[in-house]
């Protein structure tokens, strides 16, 4: 499981790779390091948190202050399975994984 900050997320592609010799899944918040390469991601989405800070600076700079502003929680989480990740690590993925899956990457 990577954590996620700046350096992981701009070299997700890096990451992806870096389990692969050694047949180690990796798996991940972002549904951008699923694309990259790595076995799979579930968590919300990355645009989506981005909005919510938008949100918030944007209200910030109409004049509302940090104490009043209300604490939010992501409500919409995708599961992204990455199948060529699977194949190349000899990985099965169970069917009621897939079938539960917001996007499968070939």
């Amino acid at each position: 499981m990577t954590t996620e900050d700046a350096i992981q997320i701009t070299h997700r592609t890096r990451v992806a790779e870096l389990g692969k010799p050694h047949k180690i899944p990796v798996a991940s918040e972002f549904g951008e390091f699923a694309q990259a390469g790595t076995l799979m991601s579930f968590g919300p989405s990355i645009l989506d948190q981005f909005r919510y800070a938008a949100r918030y600076i944007d209200q910030l700079f109409k004049g509302a202050r940090p104490g009043d502003l209300p604490v939010e929680q992501a409500t919409r989480f995708e599961l992204l399975v990455n199948l060529k990740t699977a194949k190349a690590l000899g990985v099965t993925i169970p069917p009621a994984i897939l079938n539960r899956a917001d996007e499968v990457i070939q």
